[in-house]
């Protein structure tokens, strides 16, 4: 997974603009349709490459850019590939796209080079300023060199060419969607708003929406705006899709019906804050975990051209693990494809007479089988599949027994003495003593309610251990908690006793604030970063900056704080990540963007900054 650090400063600060391209375009005007495209190959079909992985060079409007590629292991220059950009976050770089950060390869392009598997070329791009402000088109035109010099050399599917990216990156992939709908098949969009321009944005194109719940730096509202431009231009029916209900720690997929052919829209809502990579049950992040790659994945490899008919080869003998009397983990060596599709995933099925029942899928070389019958003999084997539908010979077969349950129906005891502890203005730690259960304790489910009374428990975590912190609280609030035990076999205990827990209130501390003009145009400025410095001598948890807009102007759009408007007074308040302040210290991540009467070049004044 990225490093964390990088996740909370991935605020945005961009132009809304009407993007205006330079150099020559690859886009054109003609729609096409997409169902069922053959192959274009380009012009390094059959060349001798030049271009190898690693870091390049290129100049692009009158700039030198650089960015990283990650060409196949097996790359053969006479298979077209897919094409695949990687869009870093705001002060993140290409080399955390590319490496992963600490998840290492399992998120290396937000985990889509490991499921590609050597069928696919990685193109992850830098930005200016590590951001994507696409000022007067620069990073368009920027992507439009990087293909014309990329598919000059290398051997590439033109009807295959794919972006994605989160945050600012998510910004810009829309972008892309926008100006370029007829040269990228598809685009993916982690936790995005529209930060890098919109030019066009009438044309169709593939599209998949990821977003937060809880995202308090771009609201979820700025992605359902990105994904309705493009159920509008794909034709899709109209929809509020279901999403996971907060506490729930779960996601929800929706494939919107009505679309035209070949041109889908999905969205994924998940209940969680700004990540690309949540992990359902926990508020972890991690690339190595998280549904997302293989959702974005899948959405990708569903478009391919018509020509391949070469199956994967066989997967390798699946190896048993963590049998229970319910499940089973199955891990084998993964297949390759040739064909060109790519490798989509895997089946897995149980040998059972004349017809073998399939007990699940994967997209990647293992599976946890849930649902099994205890005491049971299983014999299972894998087959590969790949994006045009190619399936590959039977693995050989591997036999297990799940455990019994030794008619396991007793919970574990209630945890005892629960206590509240450290508790601030946006947080509180939980302990208490351990549950005892006849087979085993598995873990803890935390509950939380508003109030001294009234208002219902729900779930707004897990634990393995005897303690938990549950942070974002906000403050001079009244929470209560409660903790059950589980076991293995899904038995609940009852509830512990139930504690209290009063969130500090505020007291005024001193700060100041000092706005930064990024950019500004004809119709509007963006002000990144407001520098909120501790001029206190103690520490301070939260604050609050007050501002005015002149007469006429509208704010748009804020990032890394939490804003509302009276009039033309702004107040933007701190979240759980930049509050805390040491004395002298200041955070840069709160920026905010606004529209303005055209000609007016008045900026905001009178700002002030109360600390608590």
């Amino acid at each position: 997974m990225m490093r964390r650090k990088s996740v909370l400063v991935a605020v945005i600060a961009a132009v809304l603009l009407a993007v205006a391209t330079g150099g020559t375009a690859l886009g054109s005007s003609a729609t096409t349709s997409r169902a069922a495209s053959a192959a274009a190959p380009t012009a390094g079909c059959g060349k001798t490459p030049t271009l190898r992985s690693g870091t390049h060079s290129i100049q692009s409007g009158g700039q030198t850019r650089s960015f990283i590629l990650r060409i196949p292991d097996n790359y053969t220059n006479t298979n077209p590939y897919r094409l695949i950009f990687g869009f870093h976050w705001l002060n993140g770089t290409a080399n955390d796209v590319d490496s992963g950060g600490s998840s290492g390869f399992t998120w290396s392009y937000y985990g889509l080079r490991q499921l590609a598997n050597n069928t696919a070329i990685f193109v992850a791009p830098q930005g200016l300023n590590n951001g994507w402000a696409n000022s007067g088109g620069r990073d368009l035109t920027f992507v439009d060199d990087m293909i014309r010099l990329i598919e000059a050399d290398l051997c590439v599917d033109t009807t295959q060419r794919f972006a994605g990216g989160f945050s600012y990156g998510g910004g810009m992939s829309y972008a892309l969607a926008c100006a370029r709908a007829t040269v990228f098949r598809a685009v993916a969009v982690y936790s995005g708003a529209q930060l890098s321009g919109c030019s066009g944005g009438t044309q169709p194109i593939a599209y998949i929406g990821l977003h937060g719940l809880r995202d308090n730096v771009l609201n979820i509202s700025q992605g359902r705006s990105l994904r309705d431009t493009f159920v509008r231009n794909n034709g899709c029916t109209p929809q509020n899709p279901p999403e996971p209900a907060q506490g729930s720690l779960t996601h929800v997929v929706t494939a919107y019906s009505g679309c035209r052919s070949g041109y889908p829209v999905v969205w994924a809502a998940f209940d969680g804050g700004h990540t690309p990579g949540p992990v359902d049950g926990s508020t972890a992040e991690d690339g190595a975990r998280t549904w997302t790659k293989a959702v974005v994945w899948n959405f990708f490899n569903q478009f391919q051209s018509t020509n391949d008919t070469t199956p994967p080869t066989s997967p390798g003998t699946p190896a048993v693990s963590n049998v229970t009397a319910t499940s089973a983990t199955l891990t084998w060596t993964a297949s390759t494809d040739q064909g060109g599709s790519g490798l989509a995933g895997y089946n897995v099925y149980r040998e059972q007479g004349a017809t073998d029942p399939q007990l699940g899928q994967s997209a990647t070389n293992s599976i946890t089988l849930t649902g099994l019958t205890a005491g049971t003999q299983y014999q299972v084997y894998v087959r590969a599949r790949d994006g045009a539908g190619n399936l590959s010979a039977d693995s050989a077969s591997a036999t297990f027994t799940t455990t019994s349950t030794g008619g396991d129906t007793t919970p574990p005891t209630a945890p005892g003495g629960l206590a509240a502890s450290g508790t601030t203005a946006n947080g509180t730690t939980l302990s208490w003593a351990a549950s005892t259960d006849d087979v085993g304790v598995a873990g803890y489910d935390i509950l939380r309610a508003p109030g001294a009374t009234g208002g219902a428990f729900a779930q707004v975590g897990t634990s393995a251990t005897t303690s938990y912190s549950d942070t974002g609280l906000n403050p001079s609030t009244t929470y209560r908690y409660q903790v059950r035990a589980r076991d293995a076999a899904g038995n609940l205990s009852p509830v512990s006793d139930t504690v209290q827990v009063t969130t500090s209130g505020t007291t005024t501390g001193t700060c100041s604030a000092t706005p930064t003009v990024q950019s500004q145009w004809g119709g509007g400025y963006v002000i990144q970063p407001l520098t909120v410095t501790n001029t206190s001598t103690s520490t301070i948890t939260s604050w609050t900056v007050t501002f005015t807009l002149p007469a006429g102007h509208t704010l748009t759009g804020s990032w890394n704080a939490t804003v509302t408007t009276n009039g033309q007074t702004v107040t933007a308040r701190s979240v759980s990540h930049n509050g805390t302040l040491a004395p002298g210290a200041g955070t840069t991540s709160f920026g905010f963007q606004a529209s303005r009467p055209s000609g007016d070049t008045t900026l905001p004044s009178g700002y002030t900054c109360t600390g608590a």
